[in-house]
């Protein structure tokens, strides 16, 4: 039986992958992003075992499912809403073709960020794509820089 903390932590992983799917473009309800915990007693959690040996070999490789693990760790807490971590987009082809076209760079002549960027896994980002940086300065208000995709 689990314990109320294992259920919180479980919960708070939950409402992490709601918002990094809503963030990636698919469509969740505000609903059950804001669910309170006493509310979800009556909802249906569907638990898989972990893929092992072949199992898992034959999903990872397979071109129909892009399998991503993620540590129970990693998703406690949304990490685009700490304090520290800029607004992140991904770029369209067509935008990356006009960024580079303005600039007249090569997107390899990027700075880069890599697959394994803690960011990067949120967004479920791949090699090759563009990603549009915003921070705040002090100095000019706003700060924008792009960063391709290693």
């Amino acid at each position: 039986m689990a314990s109320d903390g294992d259920n919180k932590r479980l919960f708070r992983v939950r409402r992490t992958v709601l918002q990094m799917l809503g963030d990636r473009g698919y469509s969740v309800k505000d609903e059950e992003i804001k669910m309170k915990l006493g509310n979800a007693t009556n909802g249906i959690f569907v638990l898989q075992k972990a893929l092992t040996g072949p199992a898992r070999t034959e999903v990872a490789q397979s071109k129909k499912y892009h399998l991503e693990v993620f540590q129970e760790g990693e998703l406690l807490v949304n990490i685009t809403e700490h304090h520290l971590v800029p607004k992140h987009e991904l770029l369209s082809d067509e935008e990356k073709k006009e960024l580079l076209q303005k600039y007249t760079a090569h997107e390899t002549q990027l700075p880069r960020i890599q697959l394994t960027d803690p960011v990067a896994r949120y967004y479920g980002m791949k090699r090759g794509q563009v990603v549009k940086i915003t921070r705040q300065s002090e100095v000019a208000g706003e700060y924008v820089t792009y960063r391709y995709v290693m």
